[in-house]
């Protein structure tokens, strides 16, 4: 068995047997690290090393001795973010606490200034997109969102409760953070553009630069502040509308660890699919790969109020998740050309001056359109806390579900584009049931027959209620068309023709589907991580 297939269960027990034998290279080297290794030179390189037992003395001992250094403790993962020589990496090993070293990736935020150009769409705005908003009961009063973003800036429309960083100072130079804080909770102060939750608590921690970048170590520091103080703001939802791209599978990468444990800890993550959904499937970001996590999708809105010509936004990211193959986005929501907050004077607005939206009779233009899987992902967090404000003791598992459940439903579905179909927010407010966990079904490929599967839902969620016939069944709504031109390949239309063909493991029996080079011409998709070409 490869080193990279055994389980983290298992690499404790080896861990056990090593610290009492003294034995060692008991720990493992993440393939971008050991690209870093292998220059075997004295540049500095920033690493995310965790470990089997929580770190000491003896640990940061192991780093300084190999003139590196610890740059920060964390507590949501039993882990170093540290510097040190790339000709140094590997004698970190003889460390036998040391479970896996792992290179700290560059994150960025996941939006774009400019607008999907499969859309002429007027400009629109979170509550524009769901009118329903302005006569609920419910505007997500005393739930605490923590946006962990670019930082941010003063907006009459926002009211940031706590304001942190653990990069650079708190204000939001880029003009990221804004806008994604004015998606979740904008209070429309000018008539417009009310965010979906205008109620909730604004709990702004800046994990990425006055560029909108960072590394994954500053967004787990993030996640750090949200487990210790959560109580105390009443966080119950936690948006990341960042990423990078997936190196390992996530059981092994130290954000998806970081993220598991806030959501273990109660509070709903929600995390953007990614924005390169040009390249193809497979692209899903981390940490959206996580299978606990709900992993939002844009879809374009073309301004009107008739929902069945709303198509997959080019850029979303599709899934499966690379090396895992779950199946991913969860579900999808607008993000083309949304207008929220700006961050007056943002290097966004300085370089896309055309993107500032003015309200009438207004002085100057407050506000600012972008567009992303980071749009959607905010739409969903504000829908959470919604649905929290309802019914303030639903755990992140049960809020999951009942939003892919109550998602309208994608007609011929392409799940790896549209997950469980498109956020309804009335629908997802109106949803009952309960679960304890609800992990992304598992797509997998029989090599023999050709067939592709699913894991069952209704087994991992714990009822029939949850079965994927009841998650992936027919309605409205087409992915990006081009994809399915091939009218061959949908001929058998009884394959399509009901629920039928999400209801359990066996599905797509058809194996023309995947014998299409165009559909799955990237054969990584399917390798193991140790085979995977970055």
């Amino acid at each position: 068995m490869k080193k990279s297939t055994i389980s983290a269960a298992i690499r404790c027990v080896i861990a056990s047997i090593v610290l009492s034998n003294s034995v060692a290279y008991a720990g493992e080297i993440g393939p971008r690290a050991t690209e870093k290794a292998n220059n075997g030179t004295d540049n500095i390189v920033d690493l995310i090393v965790t470990y089997y037992v929580k770190p000491g003395a003896k640990d940061e001992d192991e780093v300084k001795i190999r003139n590196g250094s610890v740059k920060h403790a964390f507590k949501a993962i039993k882990a170093h973010a540290i510097s040190i020589p790339e000709k140094a990496i590997k004698g970190l090993l003889n460390n036998p606490n040391v479970d896996r070293i792992t290179f700290d990736e560059p994150m960025t935020q996941l939006a774009k200034p400019g607008s999907d150009t499969s859309t002429t769409s007027l400009p629109t705005g979170p509550g524009f997109m769901y009118p329903e908003l302005a006569t609920m009961p419910y505007t997500g009063t005393g739930v605490g969102v923590a946006v962990i973003d670019s930082g941010s800036r003063f907006h009459t429309d926002l009211a940031i409760d706590f304001t942190g960083t653990v990069i650079d100072s708190a204000d939001d130079v880029y003009g990221h953070g804004n806008h994604i804080a004015g998606i979740i909770g904008g209070q429309g102060s000018k008539g417009y553009y009310t965010g979906i939750a205008p109620g909730s608590s604004l709990i702004s921690l800046k994990a990425l630069n006055d560029y909108g970048l960072g590394k994954a170590s500053d967004v787990i520091e993030a996640l750090d502040w949200v487990l210790i103080n959560k109580d105390q703001y009443n966080i119950k939802v936690a948006n990341l509308s960042l990423g990078h791209p997936v190196y390992q599978p996530a059981a092994d990468d130290p954000l998806v660890q970081a993220i598991e444990a806030v959501w273990n800890a109660g509070v709903t993550v929600v995390c953007s699919a990614g924005n390169s959904g040009a390249f193809g499937y497979g692209t899903i970001s981390s940490p959206g790969n996580s299978p606990q996590v709900i992993t939002v999708g844009s879809v374009t809105h073309w301004g009107d109020t008739d929902p069945s010509n709303d198509i997959i936004s080019t850029y979303s990211s599709k899934g499966p998740t690379k090396g895992d193959h779950f199946v991913k986005p969860d579900l999808v929501a607008p993000g083309n050309r949304v207008i929220s907050t700006r961050s007056a004077g943002s290097h966004l607005e300085t370089f896309f001056p055309e993107r500032l939206i003015k309200v009438p009779r207004a002085k100057r233009a407050e506000y600012f359109q972008m567009s992303g899987t980071s749009m959607s992902a905010a739409v969903v967090s504000g829908t959470v806390a919604l649905m929290l404000e309802k019914e303030p003791t639903l755990n992140p598992d049960t809020i999951k579900a009942r939003l892919m459940r109550s998602a309208k439903k994608p007609v011929v579905a392409d799940v790896f584009s549209t997950g469980a179909g498109v956020l309804d927010i009335s629908a997802a407010l109106n949803e009952t049931g309960t679960v304890k966990n609800a992990p992304s079904p598992r797509a997998y490929q029989d090599v023999a027959s050709g067939m592709l599967g699913f894991d069952k839902t209704s087994v991992l969620w714990g009822g029939q209620e949850w079965a994927l016939s009841y998650l992936w069944s027919d309605s409205y709504l087409w992915s990006d068309s081009y994809l399915w031109s091939d009218s061959y390949l949908w001929s058998d239309s009884y394959l399509w023709s009901d629920s039928y063909l999400w209801s359990d493991s066996y599905l797509w029996s058809d194996s023309y589907l995947w014998s299409d080079s165009y559909l799955w011409n990237d054969s990584y998709l399917w390798s193991d991580f140790a085979m995977v070409d970055d």
